[in-house]
């Protein structure tokens, strides 16, 4: 029988999960690239099969021998940030430089990697200037924390997985659309996280004093003409592991109006590409600081493009954090 993979999908969707494994798993034990790589992608999630990140690895890994190139970039972001063992980034490198030789989407990168100041662990050689704006709570700006080149990237990283922005439900923990936030957004997970998205979340931890881990995903936000942020807190009520430590980069400039405001503070900061700006959201007894309330004002005109990454207390994982 031919395999089709579209079939297999619809059997899971429908609930008949084990018809569906019984033809990926005949299908990628014949080599099939595409079985192989579906295999891995829910075993890395843990959808409708037990989460075996290392399975995935393995899985990942013939479908790449065999030349299945998206597979090769996956692979390449797994191995620097640790899924599925341990965060190795030469070896990443490696894979990256490999795949290069055949694939302009990874050459790309290496040659985007060349132009970074990093460390043989992927690390900064240095984070660059800051200048704090305000002591308590603290806000600091970050100029020129991205070039030109690196925001592209981040943007263009996000730009196709764009959709309607969501809130965390303080009732539920899951995600969900509310009116308070009318961007769109795209959080790039860690089977995205290319290196260079890799170093840039290095580069974050770096400047905010903070361990990689803590971060959640990077998050690509797009705001059009009229969307925003009304003012809101990022920290989660009743979480565990608290957001402590917001860090916002701005993408791109040629807009009018979407800053940053801080009403508490007196604080409004203007957009400019390739700035960054962090500021702590607890007071010392672990408490949200009302004082960091802030907003995205409306843009006016153009679109205004940003990624930001949430810090956590402690590490968390991302692939739970994905399910939700």
């Amino acid at each position: 029988m031919t395999f089709n993979i579209a079939d297999a999908l619809a059997h899971a969707e429908a609930g008949r999960t084990a018809q569906a494994m019984q033809m990926l798993e005949a299908a990628a034990d014949q080599g099939n690239v595409d079985a192989l790589m579906q295999l891995a992608v829910w075993s890395l999630a843990g959808r409708f099969v037990p989460r075996d990140q290392q399975r995935a690895r393995s899985l990942i890994r013939r479908a790449v021998s065999i030349g299945h190139v998206d597979g090769a970039l996956m692979e390449t972001a797994l191995t620097a940030n640790g899924t599925g063992g341990d965060a190795d980034w030469p070896e990443a490198h490696r894979l990256l430089t490999a795949a290069a030789a055949g694939d302009h989407v990874a050459a790309a990168q290496i040659a985007l990697l060349d132009r970074m100041a990093l460390k043989p662990d992927g690390t900064p050689a240095a984070v660059g200037e800051s200048r704090p704006l305000c002591a308590d709570p603290r806000v600091v700006h970050f100029p020129g924390f991205l070039t030109a080149d690196e925001c592209a990237h981040v943007a263009t990283v996000g730009n196709d997985l764009l959709e309607p922005a969501r809130v965390i439900d303080p009732a539920t923990g899951r995600w969900m659309p509310h009116p308070v936030r009318t961007s769109d957004n795209a959080a790039i997970g860690p089977a995205r996280e290319d290196l260079v998205i890799r170093a840039i979340n290095l580069r974050i931890a770096a400047a905010s004093g903070t361990g990689v881990a803590q971060g959640e995903p990077l998050t690509v936000l797009r705001y059009r003409p009229g969307q925003e942020y009304r003012p809101h807190l990022d920290t989660i009520a009743g979480a565990a592991n608290q957001r402590i430590r917001t860090f916002i980069i701005y993408l791109n400039g040629g807009f009018r109006g979407g800053e940053t405001n801080f009403p508490l503070l007196g604080l409004n900061v203007t957009p400019r590409g390739g700035d960054a700006l962090m500021f702590d959201t607890l007071l010392p007894d672990g408490s949200p600081d009302m004082r960091a309330r802030h907003a995205g004002l409306p843009v006016i005109e153009g679109a205004k493009w940003l990624a930001t990454r949430w810090i956590r207390a402690a590490p968390l994982d991302p692939w739970a954090l994905a399910a939700t």
